[in-house]
């Protein structure tokens, strides 16, 4: 089973004085989440002056940051839209990337998401396909692209109403579509989650994007306290020591 460590996400040093930024940092953080388990690294690239940054020469300098720290761990970017909303500047920028990340993360609810995906994919770079409810499940189902994504990212959480309820329409509408899926919540819904990925099966994620606390509520110091954390619970619900439903 996958644990991927999401290092930043949107989050600044102003909220956890660890929230990786520098390509440095980020480097020292996944090395330290790739020890304690993280098989898979998901990173918001930076520029020089903090915001998150699709520009060239800014994932270049995260990937290969991260990759001299970690050999042979996948690295994944985030191409979220508000990093750059004009999807032609989006566009762009992503088929100028001349060192690539293994994957990247496509969130299907945004506008032009399947574009990105297709430019992705003629690069060669993994898609992880970010599902927040069922009408962007049925979108990829429709697309015909769901079965050339490295796997489907849900985010029952993030959506509309109760993450179960949430999940089980989203499952619904991929019913057809056999790619892995990874299973992740955030904030409150993230540790619940973690569980029940593993009762499913399912790959799942942590890390500071999501959670700022470990499972009792105590602040993490690290990613690799949050991906220790991750490990102890789905060896757990692995082992039926812990049971229920979302």
């Amino acid at each position: 089973m996958l644990i991927e460590v999401a290092l930043n996400g949107t989050r600044s040093r102003a909220e956890h004085p660890a929230v990786p930024e520098t390509p440095r940092q980020q480097a020292d953080e996944a090395r330290a989440a790739c020890a304690a388990g993280a098989g898979a690294i998901h990173v918001h690239v930076r520029a020089g002056d903090g915001r998150e940054s699709l520009a060239r020469e800014d994932v270049a300098r995260s990937v290969e940051a991260i990759r001299a720290a970690c050999p042979g761990v996948p690295v994944g970017v985030s191409t979220g839209a508000w990093i750059l909303p004009d999807l032609g500047q989006r566009l762009a920028l992503v088929r100028a990337w001349d060192v690539l990340p293994d994957f990247a993360s496509v969130n299907l609810h945004e506008t032009g998401a399947l574009h990105v995906i297709e430019v992705l994919l003629a690069k060669g770079v993994g898609v992880e396909a970010g599902i927040w409810n069922a009408t962007s499940a049925e979108k990829l189902r429709k697309s015909g692209l769901a079965e050339a994504c490295l796997r489907i990212l849900l985010e029952p959480a993030e959506g509309e109403g109760a993450a179960g309820t949430n999940l089980r329409r989203i499952e619904a509408a991929l019913a057809s579509v056999r790619r892995p899926r990874l299973l992740h919540g955030i904030g409150a819904s993230a540790w619940k989650l973690v569980a029940f990925a593993a009762m499913q099966g399912w790959d799942t994620r942590t890390g500071f994007e999501d959670t700022l606390t470990l499972p009792d509520g105590s602040r993490a110091e690290s990613n690799a306290a949050l991906v220790s954390a991750a490990w102890r619970i789905v060896t757990a619900a692995v082992r039926g020591q812990r049971q229920g439903s979302i």
